[in-house]
């Protein structure tokens, strides 16, 4: 087993990481900044994706202790390959194959991949809401609430008159905004802001909030869009 963090460029490199919770910090100026703290323990590199012999360039990462009986007998030796302990998350991301030499499977990645790295994208699992109401889930504005209006407040109103009429019985159109289950959805921040790496202690802290619960397990990426300011900053 390799001990030694393997420092990879930033672009492409992905990390695995715990959503810890969120705070302030006060920049040079005095000025209050909400951050999220994420937790990015040393990632391993469990597999490494090359065209001759999987079609494409990626590499595999894998992080979280997880009990041998909660895991699967093919994930326990497929890390056990790269001289790990079973992991608890898996995740995998493409790259440059003239990069693929930057990578080898057994080795470590951590939050220092993250140093030169001004905007990152964090992907995770939003809090499950359950099943909501149309003023919850899609934001409607229901009925008023003076008086005389019918104890209907919150229903979003009749729907018939929002039928196709093509030859199938006035049928609702799919993708009508209706009461449903809310959340339990992969979200995507695009472009947070990293205000502070700390090496030391495996944290990384972006700026505003980020997808999921406090110990959520989320993925940061480098920034893969960014607006026109961002672009000049």
């Amino acid at each position: 087993m390799k001990d030694s963090a393997m420092t990879a460029p930033s672009k492409g490199a992905h990390l695995l990481g715990q959503k810890i919770g969120m705070t302030r910090l006060f920049d040079g100026d005095g000025k209050s900044v909400v951050v999220t703290v994420i937790h990015c323990p040393k990632n391993r590199i469990t597999q490494v994706r090359t065209p001759d012999v999987d079609g494409y360039a990626g590499v595999q990462i894998g992080t979280g202790d997880i009990q041998a009986r909660n895991s699967t007998m093919p994930l326990i030796g497929h890390d056990a390959k790269a001289g790990s302990a079973p992991l608890r998350m898996h995740r995998e991301f493409r790259v440059e194959e003239s990069d693929l030499g930057t990578y080898e499977a057994g080795s470590d990645l951590d939050v220092g991949v993250f140093a030169e790295t001004k905007y990152v994208d964090v992907i995770g699992t939003s809090k499950g809401k359950g099943f909501q109401g149309g003023m919850k889930r899609h934001g409607f504005k229901g009925k008023e609430a003076s008086h005389g209006v019918e104890r209907k407040h919150r229903s979003p109103g009749s729907i018939g008159g929002h039928g196709n009429n093509a030859g199938k019985s006035g049928r609702i159109k799919k993708g009508k905004r209706m009461a449903g289950r809310m959340g339990g959805e992969r979200v995507t921040v695009r472009s947070a802001s990293v205000v502070k790496v700390d090496a030391d202690q495996d944290l990384i802290l972006v700026k505003g909030p980020v997808p999921g619960p406090n110990k959520g397990w989320v993925e940061i990426r480098p920034a893969t869009r960014l607006n026109r300011s961002k672009q000049q900053s």
